[in-house]
């Protein structure tokens, strides 16, 4: 029997595990591709007060308080879902990338939880999971441009189906959110830094301080921060900073401009080789929840004729129920992982399709249900 079409048939339900960095997650999704998906429940635990005396996520205090918090966080996400393991199709977990010693908590609850309970596992890329993330709230079809921007990552791809994308450009020094993280705290705000920065920047005066935009006008689809994030510092130490939200507010402008820039490049690469009937940028990953760039990306996907697609905002940042419907596009197709699969620091999502091995008496499991 071909999974294509027993997928094609009926919805799967599947539990996610995510604790790639500092949230403790785990989520019931039930749905079949395109989506969208139902949210059976989504259950996080931030660790924010734990890292905040730091300025910034300290992996060995991640770690120990995924070991401590996610047995209970499976457990509220079942409940809340009102749904037993029996009725699970498969446990999902983020493989990488990540802090390893969290990917590695992760990775091995959800390995014993497909062990005891004779489950499927499906390793998830964790910028996948952010990635497909608009089709379990909109059902955005394949292809797409993603626009994928968080702490550790600023890429801009095409995604022509669930482990295929094709890179348009990437940082060449520092992600957009650490750029984020590392101005506000040049400003003396608390971590985490982007919610901060916006904050404050409704505040100020986005035209007071003619910070760069690295990479402007370039051919390529590229990005640059890093000497954004000097100008900051620059501003700070010649003491010319009466007024922190009229900073914010600059950098945030800049920071902005750079992504509209870089992303209106990607979005004619995109429809020149795909031409297909109807294009959409959908835009993922923590920095997306900043209200200000999504106006930003809505008015330039209008000028460019591209439909935009951004999940809200809890959906944005790090959680369970994306990496449970990044297990659902897997089911669909019948792919899965054997117990051995090991966790993985780094993981370039163009090679996240490559990590999928099928795994016979697994994907008979799923068919025989």
């Amino acid at each position: 029997m071909n999974s294509n079409t027993a997928a094609s048939k009926r919805a799967f339900t599947v539990l996610g595990i995510e604790t790639s960095c500092d949230e403790t997650a785990a989520a019931v999704v039930r749905g079949r591709a395109p989506g969208p998906g139902e949210i059976l429940s989504n259950i996080i635990l931030t660790q924010i007060e734990e890292h905040r005396p730091y300025g910034g996520v300290v992996p060995e205090i991640a770690a120990r308080s995924h070991v401590e918090a996610l047995d209970s966080i499976i457990d509220s996400a079942l409940r809340q879902s009102q749904t037993a393991l029996s009725q699970i199709d498969a446990v999902a977990a983020t493989a990488g990338p990540g802090l390893i010693g969290g990917v590695m908590v992760g990775l091995t609850m959800a390995k014993a939880v497909a062990m005891a309970a004779d489950k499927p596992l499906i390793g998830i890329n964790h910028l996948e999971a952010h990635a497909l993330t608009a089709r379990l709230t909109g059902g955005v079809a394949f292809p797409f441009a993603l626009l994928l921007v968080s702490g550790g990552h600023c890429q801009l791809l095409a995604v022509e189906g669930a482990g295929q994308f094709r890179l348009y450009g990437t940082t060449i020094d520092d992600a957009v959110g650490e750029a984020f993280d590392k101005a506000a705290k040049l400003l003396g705000l608390p971590y985490p830094g982007g919610p901060a920065i916006e904050a404050l920047a409704r505040q100020g005066n986005a035209k007071r301080f003619a910070l760069p935009r690295p990479m402007l006008g370039r051919d390529n689809a590229d990005f640059s921060f890093a000497g954004l994030k000097t100008a900051v510092r620059q501003s700070v130490a010649a003491g010319e900073v009466d007024n922190p939200a009229d900073l914010a507010a600059s950098f945030q402008q800049a920071v902005i401009d750079v992504l509209a820039d870089r992303t209106r490049v990607a979005l004619l690469r995109f429809r020149t080789e795909f031409e297909p009937s109807s294009c959409t940028l959908v835009v993922a990953g923590g920095v997306a929840a900043n209200a200000a760039l999504r106006n930003a990306l809505g008015a330039l996907c209008k000028e460019e004729n591209f439909a935009i697609a951004i999940p809200p905002p809890r959906l944005c940042t790090d959680n369970a129920a994306m990496v449970a419907w990044a297990g659902i596009e897997r089911c669909e197709t019948g792919t899965f992982d054997a117990l051995s699969l090991a966790p993985r620091a780094r993981w370039p999502l163009q090679d996240a399709g490559g990590a999928a091995r099928k795994y016979l008496s697994n994907m008979q499991i799923v068919q025989q249900k």
